[in-house]
């Protein structure tokens, strides 16, 4: 066996971390001027005027871009890399939205280029992108450790940056920042998390370098992803299902993601959905049909959650999303679609590397059966 395993950025681990980033920010050389992406309700919370001055003790410039909403578009790609010119640093701070924002502003804004000149891998990305620290508030995406970045393009449709040059050079993982997390987003995240780790532990470019991660992120989710829902105060469940989403993205770095990727990424594509949400729904509809390739893989994953063998590892996952609360339903917009056009989605170019990665091959016929089952779910959200 061959394999690489890609950098890890700098990771800093503990509650309260928070109050350190100004002091962080500052280590890094020459850093007169930073862009701070904040999602929306943390910088209406107070904490972006927090960090400002903090910043500003630290003899650091704050500018800060908080006007998105929803998972990124090009048009906030744009906004914030403007803002992001002339910076010294990009920090993140929020879900995988901001992360994915901050990251690729850093490399518009050094190279004066538009986002669009990266999206598919159509150009190489600069050599030279500003330095990044990634505080990722919801346990989910592990973009902070990745170098996949996920957006919607001009036409709506879900494109992707990916290069090392979009990786942080600090994480700082601070459970206290998740506490305020609703319960079925706390769910809705947590399992995106555990899905990443999943394909990356099974799907065909996995290797032991990943699963390194991948299995842990495995055990400290599943373990811990119940309590975290349910009593959102709990701090030490929160930081295992925070530091097990760090650990997947560390795996999908290195391996990719596979087919419930590639149904929640198409379904973006019809309209706008959770992503950790569309990733659970495909993730259910499809387990099983996957389980049936009988892999070493996938009996290793079920052995790392403490079953038998492949064939439990459904059940596990059902019971894990009942016992999260998490409704099997799509958005109300999902009424103006049908099966077929999902299928399509599926089979947008874009949508390939994931059902490529796939360990069992997938058949037009399997898109077929696997749009029919999430288009019949109920659209009441």
């Amino acid at each position: 066996m061959q394999f690489q395993t890609s950098s890890v950025p700098d990771i800093r681990f503990g509650s309260g971390l928070f109050g350190d980033l100004a002091s962080a920010a500052k280590g890094f050389e020459n850093v007169a001027i930073a862009t701070v992406v904040m999602d929306g309700f943390l910088a209406s919370s107070g904490l972006a005027a927090a960090l400002a001055a903090e910043l500003a003790a630290a003899g650091i410039d704050a500018r800060f871009y908080s006007d998105f909403s929803g998972e990124p578009k090009l048009a906030h790609l744009r906004a914030a890399s403007e803002l992001a010119r002339g910076s010294d640093l990009v920090i993140g701070i929020g879900g995988g939205s901001a992360l994915d924002i901050a990251k690729i502003a850093a490399c518009c804004a050094a190279s004066d280029e538009d986002p669009m000149h990266y999206a598919l891998a159509a150009n190489p990305l600069p050599r030279n992108p500003l330095k990044k620290i990634m505080v990722p508030t919801t346990a989910g995406t592990g973009s902070e450790t990745s170098a996949t970045n996920i957006f919607a393009g001009p036409e709506g449709k879900k494109l992707w940056i990916w290069g090392a040059e979009t990786k942080a050079d600090l994480v700082i993982l601070d459970p206290e920042l998740a506490i305020s997390l609703p319960p079925h987003l706390t769910a809705w995240c947590g399992l995106d998390a555990f899905i990443h780790a999943f394909e990356a532990a099974t799907n065909r470019n996995t290797h032991a370098g990943a699963k390194l991660y991948a299995h842990e992120a495995m055990r400290l989710v599943a373990g811990s992803l119940e309590t975290a829902v349910k009593a959102p105060g709990n701090l030490d469940a929160r930081g295992k299902v925070l530091l097990g989403s760090c650990y997947a993205g560390i795996a999908i770095d290195n391996c990719g993601t596979a087919v419930a990727h590639n149904i929640s990424h198409a379904l973006a594509g019809l309209a706008p959905v959770h992503h950790g949400l569309a990733t659970a729904l495909g993730f259910e509809a499809t387990l099983s049909w996957l389980c049936d390739a009988d892999t070493p893989d996938l009996n290793e994953a079920a052995h790392v959650l403490g079953l038998a063998d492949a064939q439990a590892l459904p059940g596990f996952v059902t019971d894990l999303m009942d016992r999260c609360g998490v409704e099997r339903a799509l958005p109300k917009a999902f009424v103006a679609f049908s099966a077929s056009d999902l299928a399509a989605e599926m089979r947008a170019a874009e949508n390939q590397p994931m059902r490529r990665s796939t360990v069992r091959e997938i058949s037009d016929a399997d898109i077929h059966a696997f749009a029919n089952t999430i288009m019949t779910l109920p659209k009441t959200l």
